[in-house]
């Protein structure tokens, strides 16, 4: 068990909730160096101060694990801003979205989303975990801007997302152009005007 570990535990055994913090942490922790193919279940309980069997009572697998800690410590910055615009909403949150993805969680998700590609049971665990939770807030704005008159009724809200998002995910995997604020403002600008009512 590392220093750190003992002393985020405490005497005594961890509560359950505890310990799956202190999972989390130290992976994220390990992402700040180690790539997400090199980094292990073994050297994630090592480094949280925990028993692998702990690890796999809550996650499937390493890449679950991954998922979940990035997550955590990003969630905060990708919720929706409380505007009464959606719009508004929209444009802030996905400048925000571009920040993080051009940042190191961007790079993790970019490794989990290429292993995706080959492992069925990472990509899975990628849309359970991180995509299909953000497409869902995404959803409801969508919605909401349907209902408020500022995106036209007939949009088809799955479109809407893919035309919003999707640019995102090709530049943080292809890498072919910039992931900067100037892009993510264009971007929101087209798409709504496209999916704005005439």
């Amino acid at each position: 068990m590392t220093a750190h570990a003992e002393q985020k535990r405490g005497p005594g055994r961890p509560r359950s909730s505890e310990a799956q913090q202190a999972v989390l942490d130290a992976t994220n922790r390990m992402l700040q160096t180690v790539g997400v193919r090199d980094l292990t279940i073994e050297a994630i309980a090592r480094e949280a101060g925990v028993g692998k069997p702990t690890i796999y009572r809550w996650w499937p697998s390493k890449n679950a694990v991954v998922l979940d800690a990035v997550f955590s410590s990003v969630s905060a910055e990708i919720e929706y801003p409380k505007t009464k615009s959606a719009v508004a909403a929209l444009k802030q949150q996905v400048t925000r979205a571009l920040k993080l993805l051009d940042s190191r969680p961007g790079q993790v998700l970019a490794a989990i989303i290429g292993e995706g590609q080959a492992d069925p049971d990472t990509l899975q665990s990628f849309n359970e975990r991180f995509l299909l939770i953000r497409r869902a807030a995404a959803r409801d704005l969508i919605e909401r801007g349907k209902r408020s008159g500022e995106i036209a009724k007939g949009v088809d809200v799955e479109l809407a997302i893919d035309l919003i998002y999707g640019p995102l995910y090709h530049r943080l995997l292809a890498r072919h152009q910039p992931l900067n604020e100037r892009f993510a403002t264009d971007l929101v600008t087209w798409a709504l005007r496209g999916l704005s009512p005439r």
